[in-house]
């Protein structure tokens, strides 16, 4: 278990008055955002909801992601809050937009909603509330569960409640198909993450870790020959998916030959850059040599990971306040919600302070209880997990990073046969119970929202 040391005090305090600092100035920001009829009292309200989900997602959902780099002793968990500070608020500013777009439209009939844009207001707040408590809770019990299947739980708990009360409908709000497609990627996310972390590490662990009996000299030619091979597609596989994304939400346009040829010029230099320092460590011990390289590649796939979840989870509190903010600024529920800065730079500090504050029980769980990790293994399960996380960004679809990852760690675990299935049982327990519990918040925070305002 990661504790707080006495000498954290001064963490404890910088990252309280940051937040604070940034939740007060935004407020003072919305004030000129919103129109003049907005009621104050809602606005505030939307925005300690947001806030809240956005803290709870760093402690839940960012705190999975650095469980495996932590817990191998790759990074501190300062370190990781720098790594996570620069890459996760990255991810979402260059590529969370159409994950953002299919977690507020995808999932609620639009055209229903649009009659009562109040109503729209509370279904989003209401669902961030839904998803924020039920992730707290999760958090203190160190369970890594899943921020998308508990936003979209919440949404789907109060719209089918104000369909309900106010006779527009009923479970025929829910675009049924939409959650269908969601409900097969939370199954494939962690098989997915799992057989790629086990494909990866199985082959890293037969043909480069099992020269530590042979020693220095084919221990020392199998590091300098396989592993730049290995961070050289790493890295292609990682920066092309980048590429494609990040291009996409700019409005970039590159030609594929321009691409390949970029892709190439990264694997080359990372390939260069790896052999180099492979051979930097050839007259150290062969098992302190393999470490210190597959620790610094973890570095690299860690904030690769990172930037994906930034790119892909971000978009559970940004997408519905989003959208609460440009109905209250508008007074229509649109087709597209504008994404000021301000908003992501907040949720991005909230974040931060979650991780800070609450993730070390969830950061405990995946990097020391689910299997023990080392650098190999975490990297093998941050690639794994970062590149599955990557594709569904890019194509849009809202999967659960948290089980793509707790699939890849439970992965290479199998490969050390050492992966703790007992502690799997209540991981998978709140799993299962995430959307029902989350869309039944939901349902009463929508009744209190609808009578208070």
């Amino acid at each position: 278990m990661y504790r707080h040391e006495p000498s954290d005090r001064w963490w404890h305090l910088a990252f309280g008055g940051l937040l604070a600092i940034a939740v007060i100035g935004f407020g003072l920001w919305s004030l000129g955002w919103v129109s003049a009829e907005t009621n104050r009292v809602l606005l505030i309200t939307a925005i300690a909801f947001g806030v809240f989900m956005a803290f709870n997602i760093g402690g839940n959902d960012v705190a999975n992601s650095f469980g495996t780099s932590v817990g191998s002793g790759t990074l501190t968990m300062k370190q990781a809050l720098l790594v996570a500070a620069v890459f996760e608020v990255s991810g979402a500013v260059l590529a969370g937009g159409s994950v953002t777009d299919t977690v507020r439209k995808g999932i609620v009939d639009l055209d229903v909603v649009a009659q009562s844009p109040d109503d729209f207001v509370y279904i989003m707040m209401s669902a961030l509330l839904g998803a924020a408590l039920w992730l707290f809770l999760a958090t203190r019990m160190g369970w890594p569960v899943s921020t998308t299947h508990s936003i979209i739980g919440g949404i789907v708990g109060a719209s089918v409640t104000m369909g309900i009360v106010t006779g527009l409908g009923g479970a025929d709000m829910v675009q049924w198909d939409a959650i269908r497609q969601i409900v097969i990627s939370w199954v494939l996310s962690p098989v997915l993450g799992g057989v790629v972390a086990f494909a990866i590490f199985w082959l890293i662990k037969r043909y480069i870790l099992s020269h530590a009996a042979d020693d220095r000299e084919e221990g020392h030619r199998a590091l300098q020959t396989l592993v730049p091979l290995v961070a050289a597609l790493a890295a292609i596989l990682l920066a092309g998916m980048l590429f494609v994304k990040g291009f996409h939400n700019l409005d970039l346009d590159v030609e594929p030959a321009v691409l390949v040829f970029l892709l190439a010029m990264i694997g080359i230099a990372v390939w260069v850059g790896v052999y180099v320092f492979a051979q930097s460590l050839r007259k150290k011990k062969f098992k302190k040599a393999a470490f210190t390289l597959f620790a610094w590649m973890q570095v690299f796939t860690a904030s690769a990971f990172a930037f994906s979840h930034g790119a892909n989870d971000i978009a559970n509190a940004v997408g519905p306040f989003a959208a609460v903010l440009d109905v209250m600024r508008t007074g229509v529920v649109g087709e597209e919600a504008a994404l000021p800065l301000p908003v992501l730079l907040t949720f991005g500090i909230a974040l931060l302070a979650g991780l800070w504050f609450i993730g070390r029980r969830v950061v405990s769980t995946v990097g020391k209880r689910l299997t023990e990790i080392h650098p190999a293994s975490g990297f093998s399960a941050e690639l794994a997990a970062a590149g599955v996380v990557m594709l569904a960004s890019v194509l849009g679809l809202p999967v659960s990073s948290t089980h793509i990852l707790i699939g890849a760690v439970l992965g290479v675990g199998l490969v050390n046969r050492a992966a703790n299935w007992k502690l799997m049982k209540p991981i998978a327990t709140a799993w299962v119970i995430t959307l029902p519990v989350a869309a039944s918040i939901g349902a009463v925070g929508y009744l209190a929202l609808s009578a208070i305002f």
